[in-house]
């Protein structure tokens, strides 16, 4: 538990290292409220813009760690699985996103810790500013963005931002135009192994389905009386150690 609190530590550190630079210099203090006294003696009290940039920033955390790691891969996959075996509510939607967000934390461990090495430990031992550490951070995080996501991709969105013949080699695109295109790279790469793990399950309802016809018992769902079958055909191929294994291969582990 110790490990996981630390892991979490590193990884919301690390987040908002990428999303606040130069908010604060390395040779000046963030001032959270200011008190300001009146001719008559009162005093009226102001939060910086600095504190309510942070603030607005550390709401942002989510969607970055959502659209920047792999879970969005992970949270997609495992929703499809649960769609083709026919349940809708088990596993609940919190398993799912427990499931995704330790999986995603596995998966990302090798990159986060990168970054810790080389960016926050530094911008923490102030031996680097705010904007250095945040260039430091930036490259595992590219480099992982970017091994993940598909040329086609990345020229469809410099395209779209009218950058097209600006860049020689697609590390240099920014990270405007690589985030969109690493979402819509984990978004197909998603749908296609999703399309996979739904072909067994498909075979398996159509068979149940034509058994039930020729028996004559057209008024009986055949979703009822494959689910059994279906959660038994998981269970037996060791479904969720293929699909956690699947999943952590793909990323290249």
């Amino acid at each position: 538990m110790t490990k996981l609190l630390t892991a979490s530590l590193k990884v919301s550190l690390t987040l908002l290292l990428l999303l606040l630079p130069g908010l604060v210099s390395a040779d000046q203090g963030l001032t959270a409220v200011t008190v300001t006294t009146n001719p008559d003696g009162s005093q009226d009290y102001s939060m910086t813009l600095q504190v309510l940039a942070i603030m607005t920033a550390l709401s942002l955390l989510p969607a970055f760690i959502l659209m920047m790691t792999s879970f969005t891969r992970i949270i997609v996959v495992l929703s499809i699985l649960r769609q083709a075996i026919g349940l809708q509510q088990s596993p609940s939607n919190q398993i799912l996103i427990g499931v995704s967000l330790f999986l995603s934390l596995f998966i990302m461990a090798p990159v986060f810790e990168r970054i810790n090495q080389q960016a926050l430990q530094p911008y923490l031992e102030e031996q680097v500013t705010s904007l250095q550490a945040f260039e430091l951070a930036k490259a595992p995080l590219r480099e992982f963005m970017l091994s993940q996501t598909r040329v086609k991709d990345l020229e469809t969105f410099v395209e779209i931002g009218g950058m097209t013949g600006q860049f020689q080699d697609p590390s240099e695109v920014p990270m405007t135009v690589l985030i969109p295109a690493f979402v819509t790279s984990e978004l197909k790469t998603a749908f296609q192994i999703g399309f996979m793990l739904f072909i067994p399950f498909l075979i398996l309802d159509l068979v149940v389905a034509s058994v039930l016809m020729a028996m004559g018992m057209m008024m009986l769902s055949p979703m009822i009386v494959s689910l059994p079958f279906k959660l038994m055909l998981f269970v037996m191929v060791d479904g969720w150690n293929l699909i956690f294994g699947t999943l952590a291969k793909s990323y290249g582990l």
